[in-house]
């Protein structure tokens, strides 16, 4: 078996843009929504430059059209309702597109079997996330999972990233942070647990390095080549 890398036994996973690609599967629920509000529709590259910070602001975004949205563009009315058809939508899909990355099945595997302490923090609501744990057989791999409505907060805030701290009695010093976008870095950051970054996820469009991780990779197959000592 292989061994941890030094004292680091907590691995806390960012899930879209890190473990899978889901934005096959969002762009087609978000582009139904606009559909069905009569809005005009946007291409899968422009919606993947929206994900990241959960569903409201995806759909805010995909409403005006723009990264930005200003104060007074929406209600909170409209919001709401474009939400709603958003979460039916996305639940109502069929034909999956949603694929892990490259070596994350296989690597999240040897990961728990290393000893490794696995769990996993992300923005998407916690409603949609344990049936595509399930669906690629990950359920028992990860000892705690939160969504972005789990907690009254999400990241970049630190507080889930501590929650699963504090439930698993681990230290900040104990754990990474591994994710693909800024928000996850600044997660990290924030709550003083170093930072692993994967450079094919999403992050608007900007180089993670940018966010300065401590380390960054460009597969996950890279990744654990640091996490594991063979």
């Amino acid at each position: 078996m292989s061994e941890t890398t030094n004292d680091k036994q907590l691995l806390i996973f960012d899930f879209d843009g890190t473990l899978i690609d889901s934005v096959p599967d969002l762009a087609d629920a978000t582009n139904t929504m606009l559909e069905q509000l009569d809005k005009p529709t946007h291409s899968l590259a422009t919606i993947k430059e929206w994900v990241g910070n959960g569903s409201r602001l995806l759909i805010e975004r995909a409403l005006v059209g723009k990264t930005e949205v200003l104060g007074g563009e929406l209600t909170t009315e409209e919001a709401d309702h474009a939400e709603q058809i958003f979460f039916d939508a996305y639940k109502n899909i069929t034909n999956s597109k949603t694929l892990a990355y490259p070596d994350v099945d296989a690597g999240l595997r040897q990961l728990k079997e290393a000893g490794f302490t696995l769990a996993l923090v992300t923005n998407k609501p916690i409603r949609f996330v344990p049936k595509i744990l399930e669906n690629f057989g990950w359920t028992a791999l990860f000892s705690k999972v939160l969504g972005g409505d789990s907690l009254s907060v999400k990241k970049p805030d630190p507080a889930p990233l501590l929650q699963v701290c504090k439930t698993l009695n681990f230290e900040p010093a104990q754990a990474y942070m591994i994710g693909d976008s800024i928000n996850d870095i600044s997660a990290g950051k924030n709550a003083n647990i170093d930072t692993l970054a994967l450079s094919y996820g999403y992050n608007y469009g900007k180089d993670i390095r940018d966010s300065q991780p401590n380390q960054a990779f460009d597969n996950f197959a890279d990744l654990m080549k640091y996490l594991l000592k063979d």
